[in-house]
C-alpha cells in the first residue's frame, strides 16, 4: 500500500482550501499528500456566497459582488444597508480551477479520482480504503459527511436544501447592483422557505429556491416554485442556462467528538457549516486558518475543537425551527426589519461583542427563544 503523510478523503471546499493554504505558506514541500474524491471537480456543481468587509483573499475568483440587497418579509420590503460589507459570489468551477491549477505544480501532491469506502485509525497510522485500492497515512482529514452521524445524537438536524436556475432573459430585467438576499413573500407551506435572486447582469441571474426543513421535497416541487416566482416577477421569456441543487446539514451536533488521534473530520463532516444559516465558505476560510495553525503545534486531532456561546445561539434557533419549522420567516424578518444588516452579518460571523449580541437578540421574537432556552436548560 502506498503511504502518505496526509490523506484527504473528499476534495471539496474544506480539503482544497486547506491544502491550498498550506501551499501558500510553504508547508507542502516535504510532505507526500493524497486527495481522494469520486468527482473530478471539473463541473460548476455549486455556488458559494459570503459577506466580508472590502477586499478579501478570494477576490480573484469572485464572479460577482453586491453592495446592497433587498430583503422581503411576508408583509414588507427593505433595502439592506451593508455598511462596509460586500456580498460576494464564488462559483464552484472557478474555485476548483483556481486551486487545482496551483496544486498541479507540486509533484508530491497526488489527486486521485476514487470513491472512499472506509478508513480506520490504528494509532500508529490510518488505513484508507477505496473501491479500487487501499492506502495508509500518518493523518487523515475526512470531509465526507455521513447523515447518520448527527441523526444518532440528541441534537436537532435540519437540512438547507435548494435548487437554483441560472437564467437568461430576452429583455433586460434585473438591477445587477442589488441582490435579493431573502424573499419570504413566497408560500411557506408550513416550512421556512425563501428565494435568493443573484443578478449577474440586466439579462442574467441565479434564482434559488431554498428551504430550512427536516425533509427534502420531490424534485418537481423546486422547479414549480421557481417557475411561479418568475411568473410573479413578470418574467416569461427566458432560457435556463445551468441548474444546481444541494443539501447542507444544519445542526449543532458536536462532530469533534468523532475525531480520533489521527483522523480529523473537516467541512460539513466536522461541523464547519454555520449551523443556523448553512453558510459554509466564510466559516471554512476561518476554520482552515485555525487548522493550519493547530498543525504547527499539536499532533492529536482530538484537541481540535472549540465550543462557544455562538454554538448555543445556533442550538436555540435550530430547536425552534425543528419544532415549529414555519417560524423561520417571522424570526429572520424580525431581525432584518428591526436590525442593521451590517451588525447581523458581524453576529453571524461570530465576531460581535456580548453587548452587540444583545442588540441582535433583542430584534428576535423573545417568546420563542425563551421557550427554547427553558427546554435546553430543563
Amino acid at each position: 500500500m502506498k503511504h502518505y503523510h496526509y490523506i484527504f478523503s473528499g476534495s471539496g471546499l474544506s480539503a482544497l482550501m486547506t491544502v491550498y493554504k498550506m501551499a501558500l505558506l510553504g508547508k507542502l514541500t516535504d510532505k507526500p499528500i493524497l486527495l481522494l474524491d469520486s468527482s473530478s471537480k471539473q463541473q460548476n456543481d455549486r455556488t458559494w456566497c459570503f459577506w466580508e468587509k472590502e477586499n478579501g483573499n478570494w477576490d480573484t475568483i469572485v464572479s460577482k459582488q453586491w453592495d446592497s440587497a433587498w430583503f422581503h418579509g411576508e408583509d414588507f420590503k427593505k433595502e439592506l444597508d451593508f455598511g462596509s460589507y460586500k456580498y460576494k459570489m464564488v462559483k464552484g468551477i472557478g474555485f476548483y480551477s483556481h486551486i487545482l491549477s496551483k496544486l498541479t505544480s507540486y509533484s508530491n501532491v497526488h489527486i486521485v479520482q476514487q470513491k472512499v469506502t472506509g478508513f480506520t485509525d490504528y494509532d500508529t497510522h490510518v488505513q484508507v480504503n477505496t473501491k479500487t485500492e487501499n492506502y495508509t497515512c500518518d493523518k487523515l482529514f475526512n470531509s465526507i459527511y455521513n447523515p447518520q452521524t448527527a441523526a444518532k445524537g440528541k441534537y436537532p438536524v435540519l437540512q438547507q436544501h435548494f435548487k437554483g436556475w441560472f437564467i437568461k432573459t430576452k429583455m433586460p430585467f434585473f438591477d445587477e447592483s442589488k441582490a435579493t438576499f431573502m424573499d419570504f413573500s413566497i408560500p411557506q407551506k408550513g416550512n421556512t422557505r425563501f428565494m435568493y435572486v443573484l443578478p449577474n447582469s440586466p439579462n442574467t441571474a441565479l434564482l434559488e429556491y431554498t428551504l430550512f426543513s427536516e425533509h427534502l421535497l420531490p424534485e418537481k416541487e423546486y422547479d414549480t416554485a421557481i417557475k411561479e416566482y418568475l411568473l410573479n416577477l413578470g418574467i416569461t421569456d427566458y432560457e435556463i442556462t445551468e441548474t444546481e441543487k444541494g443539501c447542507i446539514p444544519m445542526t449543532s451536533y458536536p462532530f469533534w467528538k468523532n475525531n480520533t488521534k489521527n483522523i480529523l473530520n473537516i467541512g460539513s463532516a466536522g461541523g464547519w457549516t454555520k449551523a443556523s444559516t448553512g453558510y459554509t465558505f466564510k466559516n471554512t476560510d476561518k476554520k482552515t486558518e485555525e487548522l493550519i495553525d493547530f498543525l504547527d503545534k499539536e499532533t492529536d486531532f482530538r484537541k481540535f475543537y472549540k465550543k462557544n456561546h455562538f454554538w448555543f445561539y445556533d442550538l436555540l434557533l435550530l430547536n425552534i425551527l425543528y419544532r415549529s419549522n414555519e417560524k423561520g420567516s417571522s424570526i429572520f424578518s424580525a431581525m432584518f426589519k428591526k436590525g442593521k444588516a451590517s451588525l447581523i452579518f458581524k453576529f453571524l460571523d461570530e465576531e460581535t461583542s456580548f453587548s452587540e449580541d444583545l442588540k441582535v437578540i433583542a430584534t428576535c421574537p423573545k417568546g420563542l427563544f425563551v421557550k427554547a432556552l427553558m427546554r435546553n436548560i430543563f
